[in-house]
């Protein structure tokens, strides 16, 4: 760890003390110093009309208060932020009671990385949200409107402002939302209900010292705080963590100086919006819900049906689907007046009088008038959401984050029920992962990168059951079981899933039982499902989920029933397979698994995807081809019979190489008679020069067609220095490792930093390309660590470079659910690898390893690894042939 970390423990030590009590004297001297400073720009403002100015009518004296004082509540603001602890990256940390559990790796997390980018493909598409590992609803600051191809939060918004916080299920940068609601705070200047607005623009409220500035933003995933201008002089201070399914926010409205009680607080529920088809703000839509108003209760519930993918949903499963609805319940710890105080808006009209109502764009609002005398209003809701029922989202605060008990213990230091106990719970779960990992010789930056990727990799899939439940949109129906949503599984199962296994193996059995409950109930296993399956993007990749499970010795889901799936998905085409071309999120077809499987694929004398039947032809090829040896270690591993795993392996080895053009040495597309399609046809977010490349089921032969060692190494050269591998998009992901199997590892450890140099930081660009529900942020994970799973069902690892001196990791176990004492420490070790690239030598437990391939149980099952770091090319793990003609 670096030295320059600030670690806070309890007791705190007395120079932590002593520093904090210097904080507060120099601010309250400071804020003195202001004080005097505003009584003489006053009298310099009005001079000796001063005294006549105190006579003046009540609304314009303040009207002059608030023009002299605005700047002054920006350098306060500047005084209060510079007052609490910061990061040694100057980020804001949490105050003191949201640090608990203390834990430097949580303290590490900058989730406004890959926050912004040049453009939606281009940017990490990811949001500063709360909440735990895999939650089913994150909760988010709304600074525009979110829709495909456009986040909630946006660093980079020109509009200084914040329309309400919101409960988000968009699981990608390129997905829709889910049942989407928010929470906005706001001032009704005379109290009156037709002065509470729920237009979105117009709720809007600047961050206090400007967006760029962001006077008071703390953020963490379990705690996010901001200060905010209420619009008339006074701020309001909104604070929020969440667990699962459950949203905690604290509202605390400070009235401008000398405010009159008239203005009056209120919380706006956002509860059914106008959405936006696909990518086009243009294209609007209207979902439909219903709220209503409990004054017994104090709570406010509804529902919505927003789905934002629900027009690339499979015809087979429209129906059932159709029917899906996101509920919540917000429970208010202040008492909800009656009329007056309480109201509803449809579609911008006020609805006086009622406590219920359905329909489109509602939105329901509790107002709070301040009692005589008071500076602050203090106010709490909790919000639980939940896809089976109102009902259930009420039990579901009841069980994440219950009522404050009747009787304290005066020896607990957290109240139960407070915010801040919400906020523990929260930070113990991300604490009780990333303190697994210990890193020495890396940068704050760097451990900023590499946490927060750990963070990032373990948010998705999210959480679908409740209590043991889930609602179903294949059959809309509710189960008994577990389920996940936010499947993004041709990004994900080349890296996100294998650090799954290894990081988080508690979750596997359920993740795969949901994958055949999908299977159970809808027909096919999941591709890229959001509530339920949506078609996007080629491949049966499930199959590979499920393989390396297989092979990782996971247990504990229905083997027999895993092989029934991921059979029909090698064996079974879909729908109208030989006329639907499957275009990138085409509509009105039914479940694409694998198309073009009935046509060309299966016929032993061609074995291609037709270019002229289905879109994206190529990459479908290539990408079956590895699915068909997934099935095949599936097959194996059941002990299926000769003639099913023959079949499987031989399909998966002859299909890629149908595509490879022997005059070109490039894959190139194929028509259905055999004619070639051209070398830009065919691709999913790649070219000739990185589908050339993947088939990381058959390197051997991979590098056989190109010539040998040699031909094959020159060829990766002239692919990165030509500038073709675009680490933005996953299918170049494991090119750099392939030089590691053919004979030339320093060059893969050449490649494998500059990459990581290039397309990783710790700003709101700090990564290439869309995160993809972790893919991203797992190449970085795995790459830091000196390897990287290239052929994820193969059970191994290939070699590349360690970026830190030092790593200890304690794996859990998948018995062993947040219980580090039966974990099993990996300890690798890497003395200089800041500064030297190329290994020299490494051994696992004491044993020279030449060959540069790691296995899996060579990975869980702890000890150490040590690499020897050099800063001049070593021969280790090349093949002197091949170094010697790169010399030439």
């Amino acid at each position: 760890m670096s030295h320059s970390r600030i670690i806070f423990s309890s007791p705190r030590s007395h120079e932590a003390v002593s520093r904090d009590q210097n904080r507060e004297i120099e601010a309250k001297k400071l804020k003195h110093e202001f004080q005097a400073a505003h009584v003489a720009l006053l009298n310099w403002l009005f001079g000796a009309s001063w005294v006549k100015v105190k006579l003046l009518d009540a609304s314009y004296k303040m009207w002059l208060l608030q023009t002299a004082l605005a700047p002054l509540a920006v350098l306060l603001s500047s005084v209060r932020a510079s007052a609490q602890d910061r990061t040694p990256t100057g980020r804001l940390l949490p105050p003191p009671q949201f640090r608990i559990p203390p834990s430097e790796a949580v303290d590490h997390i900058n989730l406004l990385i890959g926050n912004d980018g040049p453009g939606p493909d281009l940017s990490g598409g990811m949001i500063p949200s709360t909440g735990p590992p895999f939650a089913m609803t994150r909760w988010v600051a709304q600074t525009r409107v979110n829709y495909i191809s456009h986040l909630p939060y946006n660093i980079s918004e020109s509009s200084p402002t914040i329309h309400g916080f919101q409960a988000t299920r968009q699981p990608a940068i390129w997905m829709g939302e889910t049942a989407s609601l928010a929470l906005v705070p706001g001032i009704a200047p005379s109290g009156d209900p037709a002065e509470v607005k729920a237009d979105f623009a117009e709720r809007g409220l600047k961050f206090v010292g400007g967006f760029k500035q962001r006077g008071g933003e703390v953020i963490s995933p379990g705690y996010y705080r901001v200060e905010i201008e209420d619009g008339f002089g006074g701020t309001v201070l909104v604070e929020q963590s969440s667990t699962s399914r459950v949203g905690h926010l604290r509202f605390t409205f400070t009235p401008a100086l000398k405010a009159p009680n008239a203005t009056t607080p209120y919380i706006l529920i956002d509860a059914v919006r106008q959405s936006i088809r696909r990518d086009d703000p243009s294209v609007v839509l209207f979902p439909v819900g219903n709220v209503s108003i409990s004054q017994s209760t104090n709570e406010i519930c509804g529902s919505s049906n927003e789905r934002q993918d629900a027009i690339i949903t499979p015809n087979s499963i429209k129906e059932p689907a159709s029917h899906f609805k996101g509920y919540f319940c917000a429970r208010f710890d202040v008492p909800l007046g009656g009329a007056g105080s309480t109201g509803l808006i449809a579609n911008g009209t006020l609805l006086g009088g009622e406590t219920s109502t359905a329909g489109s764009v509602l939105s329901a609002f509790a107002m709070f008038p301040r009692s005589p005398g008071s500076e602050k209003l203090v106010l709490s809701v909790r919000v639980g959401t939940s896809f089976i029922s109102e009902d259930q989202a009420r039990r579901n605060i009841d069980l994440e984050i219950p009522d404050k008990p009747q009787s304290l213990d005066e020896n607990v230091d957290i109240l139960p029920g407070s915010l801040e106990a919400t906020a523990k719970d929260v930070r113990s779960e991300w604490a009780e992962k990333l303190d697994r990992i210990q890193i020495k010789g890396a940068t704050d930056e760097s451990l900023e990168i590499f946490y927060t990727g750990v963070v990032h990799a373990l948010q998705y899939p999210n959480e679908q059951h409740e209590e043991n439940r889930y609602y179903s949109g294949y059959d809309n129906r509710v189960h008994e079981g577990q389920s996940y949503t936010g499947y993004s599984i041709w990004d994900t199962y080349r890296a996100t899933w294998a650090w799954t296994i290894l990081f988080a193996p508690e979750r596997i059995p359920g993740m795969v039982t949901s994958m055949l409950n999908d299977f159970k109930e809808g027909g096919w296993l999941p591709m890229w499902k959001n509530i339920v399956e949506t078609n996007i993007m080629v491949g049966t990749h499930a199959d590979s989920l499920i393989g390396e499970a297989f092979v990782k010795n996971v247990t504990g889901f229905d083997r027999e029933l895993a092989w029934e799936a991921v059979w029909k998905d090698a064996t079974v085409p879909p729908m109208a397979d030989s006329d639907t071309m499957y275009r990138d999120r085409q509509e009105d077809v039914d479940y694409e698994v694998r198309a073009g499987l009935s046509t060309v694929y299966n016929d032993p004398e061609k074995g291609w995807v037709a270019d002229d039947i289905h879109s994206e032809s190529g990459s479908r090829t290539l990408d079956y081809a590895y699915d068909d040896y997934a099935v095949y270690v599936v097959a194996k591993a059941l002990g299926k019979p000769d003639n099913i795993t023959s079949f499987l392996l031989n399909r998966s080895r002859r299909a890629p190489f149908t595509l490879y053009n022997n005059e070109t040495n490039f894959m190139e597309a194929r028509n259905a008679n055999g004619s070639l399609a051209g070398p830009d046809n065919g691709w999913t977010e790649g070219d000739k020069w990185i589908y050339t490349f993947d088939v990381v089921h058959d390197v051997p032969q991979l590098i056989q067609h190109r010539g040998g060692n040699v031909s094959f190494v020159k060829s990766l050269d002239e692919h990165f220095d030509g500038g073709h591998n675009q680490h933005t998009n996953e299918p170049s992901h494991h090119i750099p490792y392939l030089y590691s199997l053919a004979g030339a590892a320093f060059r893969a450890q050449e490649r494998i930093r500059t990459i990581a140099v290039e397309n990783y930081n710790n700003t709101p660009q700090g990564l290439s390309g869309n995160e993809d529900c972790g893919q991203m942020s797992a190449w970085y994970i795995f790459s830091a660590m000196g390897f990287y799973p290239l052929n994820p069902v193969s059970g191994e690892y290939v070699v590349g470079t360690p970026f830190f001196d030092e790593m200890t990791i304690d794996w859990p176990q998948t018995n062993a659910v947040n219980d580090q004492s039966n974990s099993k420490r990996l300890t690798i070790k890497s003395m200089g690898a800041p500064q030297k690239k190329y290994v020299k030598s490494l051994t696992v437990n004491g044993e020279a390893v030449v060959i540069p391939v790691l296995s899996h149980e060579q990975l869980i099952g702890g000890g150490e690894i040590v690499f020897e770091m050099s800063g001049e090319v070593q021969e280790w793990g090349s093949d002197p042939g091949v170094m010697q003609s790169l010399r030439e």
